[in-house]
């Protein structure tokens, strides 16, 4: 893969991929998300990123929706603990079309107030159907558990407290604050040659005034092994069990990554899905995941089960944790692990779309990108006697903190 890159004057970067398709797909990601909000702030990142689709100096909310939707385009957005992006998918030939677009909603957004009191209602309509969710609801629950007084740990749509109290002002501090252009990357997935699209990059972004960032986020608070059980009324017993992990920056994060795979990945033959599921029926959903932060990591095991069977569980996953953290992978073992992995990312990165948000977020990060043939070798350079120290590391049931919905 063949990667090209730009830096505009105000510290705004651009990365770039060619492909030979008729669809294309571009959008900013910025490193800003819902763990650089103050207390009072809970819910706004996310909150900014449903009110800039509603007017800017030039557009009202319905020649925006249209603006992308009138070629058969799509115009979307999303918000994380550390980073907010809004990209569009589009024909090629409306590359300008998308770039303008996206430049207006990020930094002409004018949040007229009678939207933003509309908006109010949607988002305290989404935070209640993420209450009716459990088997989602109940990872923001373990986060808070485990990053416990942090801003990282709160959940990232805030509560309905919070959002009520928005005002314009806020919302204008918060982008001043945290909109920084060092930290902003304009990511291209698509058939357009890199000069154009370096002309259209600086029209629509070159005359934004540079905001560098001078201040670092807060590391969060040390961390404690906790075990929670929480009261719900649900058909089913929830359970999220895990540990702090790796950051984005450690170099043990691709072996965790896919010692995780192995353990409860999206593979059928993980180890949990066969234990819980196929030998003995006792779970629909089982998955293990690993996040990676700025600063810390999240490793969690996540299972619903019947009310009878949730001893079971917690008893055949502490189990395949203490296989692994006693037993080295034979070498057998191993190669299908990493041939697994090495065939996920390669599915992956077919997707352009993916691909687009994934380099972003790369560059964004790292001010680099790994090609595939790199990141294969550094999977295929993980041993065994890496995965048992990361696995004793991580899974040690020592340090688990374990949140339950009974």
């Amino acid at each position: 893969m063949v990667f090209e890159t730009h830096t505009l004057s105000n510290g705004i970067r651009l990365i770039h991929h060619a492909v030979n398709a008729n669809v294309a797909h571009c959008g900013i990601i910025l490193n800003t998300g819902s763990r650089d909000e103050k207390e009072e702030e809970w819910g706004i990142a996310h909150y900014i990123e449903h009110v800039v689709f509603k007017g800017t100096t030039k557009r009202k909310a319905y020649h925006i929706l249209s603006r992308m939707e009138d070629v058969g385009g799509e115009l979307n957005a999303y918000t994380t603990k550390e980073e907010t992006c809004i990209y569009a998918t589009f024909l090629d030939k409306d590359y300008k079309r998308a770039l303008e677009l996206i430049s207006d909603i990020t930094f002409n957004s004018v949040f007229p107030e009678k939207e933003l009191e509309k908006e109010k209602e949607v988002i305290l309509d989404e935070i209640n159907s993420y209450k009716d969710s459990p088997s989602e609801l109940i990872f923001d629950d373990f986060e808070e558990l485990i990053f416990k007084d942090d801003p990282i740990g709160r959940n990232i749509l805030g509560t309905p407290k919070h959002v009520k109290k928005f005002k314009r002002d806020d919302i204008l501090n918060f982008i001043k604050n945290n909109y920084h252009t060092d930290q902003m990357v304009i990511s291209s997935v698509g058939n357009i040659k890199f000069s154009k699209l370096v002309k259209m990059v600086e029209k629509y972004f070159g005359h934004i005034p540079e905001n560098i960032r001078t201040t670092k986020r807060k590391k969060p608070n040390s961390y404690e092994a906790r075990t929670q059980t929480m009261i719900k009324k649900t058909y089913q017993r929830h359970c999220v069990m895990g540990n702090i992990a790796y950051d984005l920056n450690d170099e043990k994060r691709i072996p965790l990554s896919l010692l995780t795979n192995i353990l409860g990945g999206p593979g059928m033959n993980s180890r949990l899905n066969l234990t819980l599921r196929e030998r003995h029926g006792l779970a629909y959903n089982i998955e293990a995941n690993y996040t990676p932060y700025a600063d810390t990591g999240v490793f969690s095991i996540y299972f619903g089960t019947d009310k009878g069977n949730l001893d079971k569980c917690l008893s055949l996953i502490n189990k395949e944790m203490n296989l692994l953290c006693t037993h080295k992978l034979g070498s057998g073992q191993l190669k299908r692990a990493k041939n697994q992995m090495i065939g996920q990312i390669a599915i992956s990165s077919e997707n352009n779309e993916n691909l687009m948000l994934s380099i972003g977020k790369s560059f964004l990060l790292y001010n680099r990108i790994d090609s595939l043939e790199e990141l294969y070798q550094k999977v295929e350079s993980i041993t065994a006697d890496e995965l048992l120290e990361v696995a004793n590391e991580i899974l040690n049931k020592d340090l688990l903190t374990t949140l339950m919905y009974k």
